[in-house]
Formats: C-alpha cells, sequence, structure tokens
C-alpha cells in the first residue's frame, strides 16, 4: 500500500513539472533528498534537471531546471507549499556545486579553444567564398572555418566550426552566453552587433564599423549589454535577423532597448544582413 502511495506521489509530482515545461526522463525518488536528473530536450548525459520529493507527512516537492530557469513546487493537498529549511539549505548546496562544475568545464574548454586556435591557419574556406566575404578575424583548422569567441575580460574561451554547408557547432562545454567575436577596430563611435559571423563580416566591408558577432538570437542582449559596459559613450546599432519566425526581430529589438541602442533590418523578411548586402552586390 504504501509503494503504490509512494507511486502516486511521485507520478503527481512527475505530471506536475511536465505541465510546467519540466519533463524528467529518470525515475524520481521521494526520499526527501536533492537528486540531479535529465530533462526531455537536453543533450544526452547531461544533468541539468533537479528535484526534492517528500513523501511523508505533507508529500510535496521543489523542481528546477538550469537551462531554462524553470523552477517551482507543488504540494499533493494544492495548497502553496513552502521551502523548508532543509531544502533551501540542499537547493543553496547543489547550487554552489553546480557552478563550480560549470566553471571547471568552462576553463577545461578555453584551454582546448586556445590549443586548437593556436592550431588553426588564415586562409580561404569555401563557406566564406559562397558568402562572398572576406576571412577577417576567422581561421581554418581541418575542414571546418574557425571562429574565436571571447569573454568579457577578451580571453579566448570557445570556438564556432562552420562546415561548407553551413552547419555550425562550438566546443563542447564552454561558455557561449554574454561573449561574442569581433570583426575590425571597436574604437570608433559606432559599434554594430549582429548575430552570424558572415553577417558580421558582411556589416563590417560595407560599413566600415567594428562588429561584433552575438553567435545567435537569444546572445544579442548578453553581448550588448557587455558591449555597453566595455563602451558607455558608443553608438550601438542591433543588426537584426528578418526571421520569418519573428526570433530575429524582437530579439534585435530587445538588444536595442536594453543598450539604449537603434536596431536595423533587412528590407525582406527571411533575410539577414549577409544576404541583403551580398544582393546589392550582384
Amino acid at each position: 500500500m504504501l509503494s503504490n502511495s509512494i507511486n502516486e506521489i511521485e507520478t503527481a509530482f512527475f505530471n506536475h513539472a511536465a505541465e510546467n515545461g519540466v519533463v524528467f526522463t529518470n525515475p524520481l525518488i521521494a526520499d526527501g533528498v536533492l537528486h540531479r536528473s535529465h530533462v526531455a530536450g537536453d543533450k544526452a548525459g547531461t544533468k541539468n534537471g533537479a528535484y526534492i520529493l517528500h513523501y511523508d507527512g505533507n508529500p510535496s516537492g521543489w523542481y528546477q531546471h538550469f537551462v531554462t530557469g524553470i523552477c517551482g513546487t507543488w504540494c499533493l493537498s494544492g495548497k502553496r507549499q513552502q521551502l523548508t529549511k532543509e531544502m533551501i539549505a540542499q537547493i543553496e548546496a547543489d547550487r554552489v556545486k553546480c557552478q563550480m562544475e560549470q566553471q571547471q568545464r568552462h576553463t577545461k574548454a578555453a584551454l582546448k579553444a586556445q590549443l586548437l586556435w593556436a592550431k588553426s591557419k588564415p586562409g580561404n574556406h569555401p563557406y566564406a567564398i559562397k558568402k562572398r566575404v572576406e576571412a577577417y578575424n576567422s581561421r581554418v583548422y581541418g575542414n571546418a572555418l574557425v571562429i574565436p569567441i571571447y569573454d568579457e575580460t577578451s580571453s579566448l574561451v570557445n570556438l564556432q566550426f562552420i562546415n561548407a554547408d553551413g552547419s555550425k557547432r562550438f566546443l563542447a562545454g564552454a561558455k557561449k552566453k554574454s561573449c561574442y567575436s569581433a570583426i575590425g577596430e571597436l574604437s570608433s563611435n559606432t559599434l554594430l552587433i549582429c548575430e552570424g559571423w558572415a553577417t558580421g563580416a558582411s556589416l563590417y566591408e560595407h560599413s566600415g564599423h567594428g562588429v561584433i558577432v552575438a553567435l545567435d538570437a537569444g546572445n544579442l542582449e548578453p553581448a550588448a549589454r557587455v558591449m555597453r559596459r566595455l563602451y558607455p559613450t558608443n553608438q550601438i546599432i542591433i543588426a537584426g535577423d528578418n526571421d520569418e519566425s519573428g526570433v530575429g526581430q524582437k530579439a534585435a529589438i530587445a538588444a536595442a532597448l536594453a543598450v539604449g541602442g537603434k536596431y536595423i533590418l533587412p528590407a525582406i523578411v527571411g533575410f539577414d544582413w549577409n544576404d541583403a548586402l551580398s544582393m546589392e552586390g550582384v
């Protein structure tokens, strides 16, 4: 009877977390101890989810997904449940542990990035030729175009590898949020910020202004905030992508508002600035 009761509690807790966007793929354990778990949609082998689930007394629990930031509490009775001192202590200890683990991954990846960057060589690459841009700050390693990625202290912390077909990947475990790649001198009065490297290369070639490559739409605002701290008097212009989904436009507007800057978008839906500027040169 007790095992059935525990199973019901675990199922109800799982369903509540899933309804709020956190789907645990590992079996849940209702023992009052903090557990780490893989979450559906995350990379295989990761454990970016955490939870604490009590089955005795007043069955209750807490859960969090570190990637999305989604977290919440649950109580079988349906009433709002306050975290106990013991739960808070476990959560804080796990937070510190996660930060240390992440920093270790970032440090290891940064060392690898520096080693691979040193082995990479200047040269032409089919992707750059296809995009009709010069190599600028890129290098070539094996069959891939390599883009250097720096943090706020200008330390090399990550690399982006771009294949001839345009497929892209980053170093596993490396830091990306708030990081960037720079094309041209950044000391001028105007600074452009965009998503992709080819877009940044086109913008630099046509404007002459320094360009920050944020690497994706989600990093536009974090990268822009870093640039505002580093260059407080510069005019910042977010050169967004005109996505059919609307993601690029929303991200560009949010980034511009966050740093008191401006934003520009290509006139044609589905275009980025590499598309638009390359078409002008036809």
